[in-house]
């Protein structure tokens, strides 16, 4: 729930409410109405009216701020590493894995007929 005051963006319009997508306005009531779809009151100065919107109509300007940061870092490193030749960066920024490397390395590997015996004793129960 966003606190009375705070500064929000609209990003969506989801009854059609010509609502300003993409201008900001503050959080000035909320509409506590149990039968109502709306959650807030949005004060938008812009255009100097009040609209209600449902919460998923806006969004925290420090969120949109922090995805957009996000989105240009990741474009960053995948133009740094397509420039560098670096595959392993690449294919870590595509897949979306984790920065650091698995550990699993140092695992003893089976012989060939302890594999065949746990396999058999997991088919036996």
């Amino acid at each position: 729930m966003l606190r009375l005051g705070q500064k929000v963006i609209i990003v969506g319009d989801s009854f059609e409410q010509n609502l300003p997508i993409g201008e900001y306005g503050y959080i000035i009531a909320y509409d506590r109405n149990a039968d109502n779809v709306f959650d807030y009151v949005v004060r938008v100065p812009k255009v100097n009216k009040h609209y209600f919107v449902p919460g998923a109509d806006v969004e925290l300007e420090e969120v949109l701020l922090q995805q957009e940061v996000d989105r240009v870092e990741r474009e960053a490193l995948i133009d740094y590493a397509l420039a560098t030749k670096n595959e392993e960066l690449f294919r870590r920024i595509m897949n979306g894995d984790s920065e650091e490397p698995v550990a699993d390395t140092n695992k003893d590997v089976q012989t060939r007929e302890d594999f065949i015996k746990q396999i058999h004793l997991k088919a036996w129960i």
